[in-house]
């Protein structure tokens, strides 16, 4: 199978992750990137989709813009007959996701939403040591520094740019897909600066299936030394996931999990989508993220200066 595939957005995700995933798998063949600004050393760039589609024979996009501008693209894209890999998160809201996969749907094409912390090399082992558990508590803290991994990227203060979540929906994301039992968000506290739309911190709280509890800490501005790490605790001992995913301790004990290749991994599982004409939509994560905008008590703190 040979899947042409373009590259709508040539940010740094897509310099560093996608172009060399696509490079080296057999499916897909790289044929165009689409920004109205940004060059690739030879690779055809196009001002915008529609005039990737009138130039070059395409058979899937996968879009890697700012949030806010992914549904019109995978519209067009959709409409035009393509397949779509969403990077995370997949849509600036819910109601523009589930438009996207119905028609998707209604055209047997695969919209796949990639989110690539689920390909971590943690989370399978952990889902599958979780299974039949009952989950006591999860504590989750998420933080970086957005200075150094998001410099001078304005649009994740705008609205539906998510802000803290941006890298937190990642933390979501894998917890959906580990966890035995649901996850439901009661309570969450909102730090917003005074001269954004978007938090740059946020505490959550909720329940874990009938009895566990969740907590979790959320931080933008975190100097030094970067967290990105899980518990779970449960009735038969803890489990701990660090450095995103790439780590895996049960009761202690470090396991060997091999390396990490999340993007690698969702090119292959795209493939598989597109051969079969299937889509994958999961909107979990993104549900939680929206929940805690919804119930969140906000809190204005001293403006973010770059």
């Amino acid at each position: 199978m040979s899947i042409r595939i373009a590259l709508v957005g040539l940010g740094k995700i897509s310099i560093d992750q996608h172009i060399p995933s696509i490079a080296e798998d057999r499916d897909f063949y790289l044929v165009a990137g689409v920004s109205p600004n940004s060059r690739t050393d030879g690779l055809a760039v196009y001002p915008d989709l529609g005039a990737a589609l009138s130039a070059e024979d395409i058979d899937a996009v996968a879009v890697n813009t700012p949030p806010q501008l992914r549904f019109d693209i995978a519209r067009e894209a959709l409409l035009a007959g393509k397949h779509v890999l969403l990077e995370k998160p997949p849509a600036g809201s819910l109601s523009a996701l589930a438009e996207l996969e119905r028609i998707a749907r209604g055209s047997g094409l695969s919209l796949y939403t990639g989110w690539h912390s689920q390909h971590a090399p943690a989370v399978f082992p952990a889902r599958a040591w979780l299974t039949g558990k009952n989950i006591r508590e999860v504590r989750m803290q998420w933080c970086e520094n957005v200075r150094e991994w998001h410099p001078g990227q304005r649009w994740i203060w705008e609205p539906g740019g998510l802000g803290v979540f941006d890298p937190g929906i990642n933390a979501l994301s894998i917890l959906t897909r580990i966890l035995p039992d649901s996850l439901v968000l009661t309570a969450a506290r909102l730090d917003v600066p005074a001269n954004c739309a978007t938090p740059i911190a946020a505490a959550l709280e909720g329940r874990v299936g009938n009895a566990g509890q969740f907590e979790a800490t959320l931080d933008f501005l975190k100097e030094g030394e970067q967290i990105w790490s899980i518990e779970v605790v449960t009735d038969v001992g803890t489990m701990s996931l660090a450095m995103g995913g790439a780590e895996l301790s049960i009761a202690g004990s470090r396991q060997n999990i091999g390396p990490s290749r999340e993007y690698p991994s969702i090119y292959r599982r795209f493939a598989a989508l597109v051969g079969r004409g299937e889509s994958e939509v999961d909107a979990a994560p993104l549900a939680l993220a929206a929940d805690a905008f919804l119930i969140g008590r906000q809190r204005q703190v001293a403006e973010f200066v770059e």
